[in-house]
């Protein structure tokens, strides 16, 4: 009698094939983008140098804690699913649900965002072709780095965040050249006269603490994408020992960036000059890169940087596919979103999730039937609050996790990596990230009129949020975990994609 291959045996699933290499890149390429190379220039008009350089660093810190949170969670119970899992075992299924649909629709609109920022990179090169065009020829080359295998998507990540990472390397060290005389385009005077730079007007602290506060939102949104490591672990080759490796390294080599790059700017430009201000999400191709780029004698910098801006977009949008495509799979084989969504192609591919987080992309298209700068900029606001959610959640499932491993009994030497400011870190964590979730657009509420249509397209990702959330509840009846039935252990794994009942 032969014997029956088992259906798990036949069964395709995710493959553990990202390297170290690819889970440093995947981190770096979710969070320098554009809001480095085209946003550092308006931080710093707003607030100063001093003023921007500060916000970053506190800003850093909490995504620090934040990433040493999630660090311990991923190393310990490495699935895609993330911080919906998590959310799910560890504070309430229905708080993991109200995550998982948030976590998706975040990154499912970063892909439209980034296509409607492509079309006014490309609007550089060709003003007068049609904005729809290039939409559809990134959407497709995206799907098609995550349709051939997780290795393809990795490796298209890693050379993608090498461009940016190579142009913010050779940015500060021509950057620091300039500012010592050795290369032309600094401040004439050098060293001196740079640090004049800083005592211009009202700097380095320019507009006060309101100013720092609209600068840390846009510092916020800069560093999201750092978690995708998170979600990325459920195809790691060793997590116990690459999630914490990609965790210490991608903060300090993303904050360093941020912070450098943006003292340089501060040093070599006055925050008063009129180029800084032209610097932000609607007038996409002009970076404060190119401007020190162009002073250092380089004829062809506003071309190049726009290359870069174009990679930054398409790096973005490519681990938003990836992201956003994970989760919907997870939700799936967790009985939260529909069952079709969890199956995958030969190569281990969740390609009818893929295809629906495609079409959700394609939302980008309503830029080439409305005015695409005031579109862009709707769907970014809706995608950075829904993002600051996320990070909530990874606080908070965290915190409990770490309570109900203590609260029965187990070894904390069990973890694979331990966060080393628990319980500081995720507190603080929650504590700021609330702050500036619910400072986004506090302008909104001051003068004599509330602007209820900036409030409504700022704010529309909490009630969502909270409707997902407390619907779950009161549909399913689900509560909060007690410490004591909380899933450690060798159960952790199978507890994680069991379908929810």
């Amino acid at each position: 009698m032969k014997t029956q291959p088992s259906a798990t045996a036949e069964m395709p699933h995710l493959r553990r094939t990202l390297q170290a290499r690819h889970l440093t890149m995947i981190a770096i390429g979710g969070a320098i983008g554009t809001g480095l190379f085209v946003g550092s220039g308006s931080t710093i008009a707003q607030a100063g140098p001093g003023g921007a350089v500060l916000a970053y660093l506190v800003i850093g810190l909490m995504v620090y804690f934040l990433m040493t949170s999630l660090g311990e969670l991923a190393a310990y119970m490495p699935v895609s699913g993330s911080f919906a899992t998590y959310a799910r075992l560890y504070v309430d299924d229905g708080f993991g649900f109200a995550v998982g649909w948030n976590y998706w629709f975040t990154w499912a609109i970063t892909i439209a965002v980034e296509l409607a920022a492509a079309q006014l990179v490309m609007a550089y090169w060709f003003p007068d072709t049609p904005g729809w065009l290039w939409s559809a020829l990134f959407l497709g080359i995206m799907f098609l780095l995550n349709a051939i295998s997780v290795r393809g998507f990795g490796e298209a990540e890693y050379w993608f965040s090498l461009v940016k990472v190579i142009t913010v390397v050779v940015f500060i060290a021509l950057g620091c050249l300039m500012i010592f005389g050795i290369m032309r385009g600094g401040p004439v005077g050098g060293m001196s006269a740079a640090l004049h730079n800083l005592t211009v007007g009202d700097a380095p602290f320019a507009g006060g603490l309101s100013a720092m506060i609209g600068v840390a939102m846009i510092a916020g949104f800069s560093f999201q994408g750092t978690e995708l490591i998170g979600v990325a672990a459920g195809e790691s080759a060793d997590p116990g020992r690459n999630i914490p490796r990609a965790v210490k390294q991608v903060f300090w080599r993303i904050l360093l960036f941020y912070v450098l790059a943006i003292a340089i700017i501060g040093l070599l430009v006055p925050y008063t000059d009129p180029s800084l201000l032209k610097s932000d999400v609607q007038s996409i191709s002009v970076s404060p890169f190119a401007l020190v780029f162009r002073n250092a004698g380089l004829a062809l910098a506003a071309g190049v940087m726009n290359a870069v801006i174009l990679t930054a977009v398409l790096s973005a949008g490519n681990s938003g596919m990836y992201a956003s495509t994970r989760m919907l799979y997870n939700l799936a084989v967790e009985g939260r979103a529909p069952r079709i969504f969890s199956r995958l192609s030969s190569g281990g591919v969740p390609l009818v999730a893929l295809l629906a987080t495609t079409a959700v992309g394609a939302l980008c298209f309503l830029t080439s039937m409305f005015e695409s700068q005031s579109t862009y900029l709707w769907l970014l606001n809706l995608s950075g609050m829904t993002g600051f959610i996320a990070w909530l959640g990874i606080a908070i499932s965290h915190y409990r996790f770490r309570k109900g491993f203590v609260a029965q009994g187990r070894d904390l030497g069990e973890l694979p990596y331990r966060s080393p400011f628990f319980p500081f870190g995720p507190l603080f964590a929650f504590a700021l990230c609330m702050i500036v979730t619910l400072g986004q657009n506090y302008q909104a509420f001051l003068g004599d009129r509330i602007d209820w249509a900036g409030v409504a397209a700022t704010y529309i990702g909490i009630p969502m949020f909270l409707a997902m959330w407390l619907g779950y509840r009161w549909l399913k009846g689900s509560r909060l975990v007690p410490y004591d039935k909380m899933v450690f252990g060798r159960r952790v794994t199978e507890a994680a994609q069991e379908p929810t009942t």
